[in-house]
């Protein structure tokens, strides 16, 4: 038998499979099983009708396969509670709610108790836009650490921008200062090896659900990232917003670098931002006294004039609460619903609300990409123009470079900035953080920014010009993906 080639190896091993008495039998029942077990599993979720059905559909027609794919890529919670109840065993301070008795006191409540962050105050912010503006005010507030500096990003690529970025926190960690960096582990996975200087230096660094696909017993997180951008800077000053660290955000080094919008907050607010990232870190190393430390370095902030409220979701809570609070939001508008966002794939609730609001006699406008850095998200969202123009919505498309700014404008006191995109991926999937503001201030810098937009975003109109093989039929079919995107 030595001598035989692996090919004739797995000829006879087939045929010997062949030969087992009722072999068939066997195959169907524990087919028949694997569906019983499997299928009642995810009914049992309470997931969408649809959703629970395409899976179902999945696991019988790709066994195994399916119940592979449905492992990597399927609906999936994470049981973080306690992490979240901690904020009140450790002292961390509850942020009183400032109101001025408006109708919008709703959407502070409503977003509190999906969030359980209360309404608080800023006492400055600005509005950063594009790369060079954000990186040089960071560069030049991390100069200034005296305590500690927590980051949380996405993509934190070792390049220009990144070196800049590391180079500092290293020198701040030299003199004393505690640097924690916390990185998504897919989005930032090419950066593994850079921090080692940082690493010598004092600092410290935290994975965000790292791939652990040799360990079989337990599930991989692999479509659930952190896709937070998230700077806290001595419980003083914050950063929040859309952009990554990369060149791919830095106009100053690349001409085709995204446009995009990032936000500077000083005040009460920046206490709930620390918060965030507190209980991002304490997830992913697993260090329960952390919370603690961090809640007694806390600085006293005095209240400021701007009303502002931390919005988080993500799939450790079912509320979707950032998803929520858009449709609400465009829900209350009066005269005016400003959309932007670099990944448009809405789901029933968000189209329903954008539609009512332009066939109620609103004005509703959706800036997106020309085309963005995905073609197939691209596709599906322009399977959605049809409908949305029918109602009424003005569509642009955004064209010198991608669009990666995620903003809504409702009115003239609302707006919503941070890192969700308008699709199911984030409203669903990723652990995403965005900044609610109730002041007619910051609503008319970020109006003032999205009119000037449309200078460079030609008007999406009704009748132009469509092939059914190279338009229509590529978008029916990635909206099908939709859900998946």
């Amino acid at each position: 038998m030595g001598d035989l080639t692996m090919p004739a190896l797995l000829v006879r091993a087939w045929d010997a499979l062949l030969a087992v008495p009722h072999l068939g039998l066997y195959l169907a029942a524990g087919w028949f099983g694997y569906l019983v077990l499997l299928g009642g599993w995810i009914v049992l979720q309470k997931r969408e009708p649809v959703a629970t059905l395409s899976w179902l559909m999945g696991l019988a027609f790709l066994p195994y396969l399916g119940f592979l794919i449905y492992v990597v890529f399927g609906p999936q919670k994470i049981k973080r509670q306690r992490l979240r109840r901690a904020r009140t065993r450790v002292g961390l301070p509850n942020i009183e709610g400032q109101t001025d008795g408006s109708d919008l006191i709703e959407l502070g409540n409503l977003a509190q108790a999906t969030t359980g962050l209360p309404p608080s105050t800023a006492r400055d912010v600005r509005l950063l836009i594009d790369g060079a503006a954000k990186y040089q005010a960071l560069l030049a507030d991390i100069r200034e650490a005296r305590n500690h500096i927590h980051l949380e990003y996405y993509i934190y690529d070792p390049d220009v921008s990144g070196h800049a970025v590391r180079d500092a926190l290293i020198e701040r960690a030299r003199n004393g200062v505690k640097v924690r960096v916390l990185l998504d582990a897919v989005g930032s996975s090419r950066s593994r090896g850079f921090f080692k200087p940082l690493l010598e230096a004092g600092g410290e660094l935290a994975w965000f659900h790292p791939l652990q696909l040799g360990r079989i017993w337990q599930r991989t997180w692999l479509n659930l990232r952190t896709h937070r951008k998230i700077v806290v800077i001595d419980g003083r000053v914050a950063y929040t917003g859309g952009i990554n660290i990369t060149d791919d955000e830095n106009e100053q080094l690349r001409s085709d670098a995204y446009r995009d919008l990032h936000l500077r907050l000083e005040g009460d607010v920046v206490r709930a931002l620390q918060l965030v990232f507190v209980e991002d870190w304490a997830y992913a190393t697993q260090s329960r006294d952390f919370i603690s430390a961090v809640a007694r370095a806390m600085p006293e902030a005095e209240p400021g004039p701007h009303i502002a409220q931390v919005l988080t979701s993500g799939p450790d809570s079912s509320w979707e609460a950032i998803h929520r609070l858009h449709v609400s939001t465009i829900h209350a508008a009066r005269h005016r619903v400003w959309l932007v966002t670099p990944y448009f794939v809405p789901g029933e609730a968000a189209m329903m609300a954008l539609t009512s609001a332009a066939l109620g006699g609103l004005d509703v406008r959706l800036l997106v990409p020309r085309m963005s850095d995905s073609r197939l998200v691209t596709l599906a969202a322009r399977s959605y123009y049809d409908q949305l123009l029918s109602a009424g919505v003005k569509i642009y498309e955004y064209g010198p470079r991608m669009l990666h700014s995620k903003a809504l404008l409702v009115d003239d006191g609302i707006a919503l900035i941070g890192s969700a995109n308008f699709d199911h991926r984030s409203f669903r999937l990723n652990f995403e953080v965005s900044m609610l503001f109730q002041d007619e201030g910051i609503a008319a810098v970020l109006a003032k920014l999205i009119e000037s937009e449309f200078a460079h975003a030609p008007r999406v109109r009704h009748d132009r010009k469509r092939s059914l093989f190279r338009d229509a039929l590529p978008e029916a079919l990635a909206r099908l993906l939709s859900p998946l995107l």
